[in-house]
C-alpha cells in the first residue's frame, strides 16, 4: 500500500470516526434528558400564587378571549392579545368579527401593551386581526402577531350552509385531539363567545366537514403574520393576503417565532381533521420562505396541531405538538432530537434561556380531549437539562372546554403570565411568599 493510500484510508477512518463521534453526541444529548413518560404528571408541588384582576384595562372594555402573551425586551412589560372584548349581549369574543355575514370588522385595537403594574401603555392593531392567535417580541423590540382566521362572509348561524361561506379559523371535523374549532366552540360553551363560526368556518369553502379546509371565500384579511414596530407601525407582512393552504401559505398560523439571528419560524395548522395543515415554515429574516418542515402525522417531524414555538439557549427548536400530547425537540434545519411527553398537552410553551427552564401551559386535556383525562390541565416547570417536572399549577376551574392558560410567557424576575381563552382573562403567577 502506497503512503499516498495509507494517507488516504487513514483520512476516512478518521471521517468515519468524527461523524459517529458527533452522532452519537447529539442522540447522547437527548439520552440525558428524562425519558418521555405517559404516565401523568400531575403530583408536582405547587410554588405560586395566582394575582387575578392585575392587568387593567380601559373603562368600559373588558376582556375576550385571548391566547397570546409574550415579554418586552425591557424583561418587565407585557405584551397581549385579546379578541375585541364584549359583545351587545355582554358575553366575551372569541373573534374581532362585528357582522360575520359581511366580514365587517370591530373598530378596538387589539395588540395591548402593560407596564409592570399593569397599567395598559399602549394599544394598536383596530381593524387588521381577525382571531389574533400567537405572538412573540423580537430580540429589536418589534412585536410580531399571527392570525389564525379570515374574515369570509358566511350564512348566519343556523342558517343554511352552516359557514360554508367561510372557511377561516377552526378544525375541519373530526379527527384526533381536539375538537373542531377547539378553542372558539370552548368559549361559545360558557356562552362566552357566542362564536362557534369557528368551528363552521374550518368545513372548507365548500362546506360539508370531508371538503379540504382552507381560506374562505370572499375574505380580504386573515391568516397572516404581522410584524409591528413597538409604536405599532406594521412593517411586515407574511403571507398571501385572506390566506391560503400548500404550497402557498398560510391556513391557520399558530405562532411566530424570531430566532436571535433574524430567522423566523411559524407554526401552521389548527385542526386534528385527516386533510388538515400541520407544519413549520422557516423564512429568512427579511420574509423570503426557506423551507418548509414536517407534515401531518405521529412520528418524527410530523404534526398534530403545532400549537407554539420556543428556543433554548442552545438554539434547538421547541414544538408544542399539541394534537399528539407532546413536545418535539429539533435542530433549526428540523433535524429530530427528542419528543418529550412529560409536560402534557401542550398549548403554549416558554423557555427561560438564562436558567433553561421551560413553562408548558395545558388547557385542553380531559376537557377539549377527554383520552388525555388522567392528566390535569394547569402549567408545568421543569429544566430542559434533564426534561423533569418539578412544579405545577393546577387548573382550578372544571369547565368542559378549553380551560386555564393557553399561551404562557415569564419575565424576568420569574413571574408567569397565562392567557386564557376559556376564562377570557389575563392571569400573574407569583412565587407564593414574594
Amino acid at each position: 500500500m502506497s503512503r499516498a493510500t495509507r494517507l488516504t484510508f487513514v483520512l476516512s477512518v478518521i471521517t468515519v470516526m468524527v461523524i459517529a463521534f458527533c452522532g452519537t453526541r447529539v442522540y447522547a444529548q437527548a439520552a440525558k434528558m428524562a425519558p418521555s413518560t405517559d404516565e401523568p404528571t400531575n403530583s408536582a408541588p405547587n410554588p405560586y400564587e395566582t394575582i387575578k384582576d392585575f392587568f387593567k384595562l380601559p373603562e368600559g372594555r373588558s376582556w375576550g378571549s385571548t391566547s397570546a402573551v409574550a415579554v418586552d425586551k425591557d424583561g418587565k412589560s407585557i405584551w397581549a392579545t385579546e379578541r375585541c372584548g364584549t359583545g351587545e349581549n355582554g358575553q366575551a369574543k372569541n373573534s374581532c368579527l362585528a357582522d360575520p355575514t359581511t366580514g365587517k370588522m370591530i373598530d378596538l385595537p387589539v395588540i395591548l401593551k402593560f407596564d409592570d403594574k399593569g397599567k395598559l401603555v399602549k394599544s394598536f392593531g383596530s381593524g387588521i386581526l381577525v382571531f389574533p392567535h400567537g405572538i412573540e417580541v423580537d430580540p429589536d423590540g418589534n412585536v410580531w402577531v399571527t392570525d389564525g382566521q379570515d374574515n369570509a362572509p358566511r350564512a348566519p348561524r343556523g342558517g343554511r350552509g352552516g359557514g360554508a361561506a367561510g372557511a377561516g379559523g377552526g378544525a375541519a371535523g373530526g379527527g384526533r385531539g381536539a375538537a373542531p374549532g377547539a378553542e372558539a366552540t370552548a368559549a361559545g360553551e360558557r356562552g362566552a363567545a357566542g362564536e362557534r363560526g369557528a368551528a363552521a368556518q374550518g368545513r372548507g369553502a365548500g362546506g360539508g366537514g370531508g371538503a379540504t379546509p382552507g381560506p374562505g371565500a370572499g375574505a380580504t384579511i386573515g391568516h397572516s403574520v404581522y410584524k409591528f414596530s413597538p409604536d405599532g407601525k406594521l412593517l411586515m407582512t407574511l403571507g398571501k393576503p385572506a390566506g391560503a393552504r400548500e404550497p402557498e401559505f398560510f391556513f391557520q398560523p399558530n405562532d411566530v417565532l424570531v430566532a436571535p439571528n433574524g430567522t423566523i419560524f411559524v407554526a401552521e395548522g389548527h385542526s386534528s381533521a385527516q386533510t388538515a395543515n400541520a407544519r413549520i415554515l422557516k423564512f429568512s429574516k427579511d420574509g423570503k420562505l426557506i423551507k418548509v418542515i414536517g407534515k401531518r402525522g405521529t412520528g418524527p417531524v410530523e404534526f398534530d396541531q403545532p400549537h407554539a414555538l420556543a428556543m433554548d439557549s442552545k438554539g434547538r427548536l421547541f414544538v408544542a405538538d399539541r394534537g399528539n400530547n407532546r413536545i418535539q425537540i429539533l435542530d433549526q434545519e428540523g433535524t429530530f432530537i427528542a419528543e418529550w411527553k412529560q409536560f402534557s398537552r401542550p398549548s403554549g410553551i416558554f423557555i427561560d434561556k438564562k436558567t433553561d427552564t421551560l413553562y408548558s401551559a395545558d388547557s385542553e386535556s380531559g376537557s377539549v380531549n377527554p383520552p388525555h383525562g388522567a392528566w390535569k390541565r394547569g402549567i408545568r416547570i421543569g429544566s430542559i437539562k434533564d426534561g423533569k417536572v418539578i412544579a405545577f399549577i393546577p387548573d382550578p376551574d372544571t369547565i368542559s372546554g378549553t380551560s386555564s392558560a393557553e399561551g404562557i410567557a415569564v419575565d424576568s424576575k420569574g413571574n408567569i403570565y397565562g392567557a386564557e381563552v376559556g376564562q377570557h382573562a389575563l392571569k400573574k403567577y407569583v412565587k407564593k411568599g414574594k
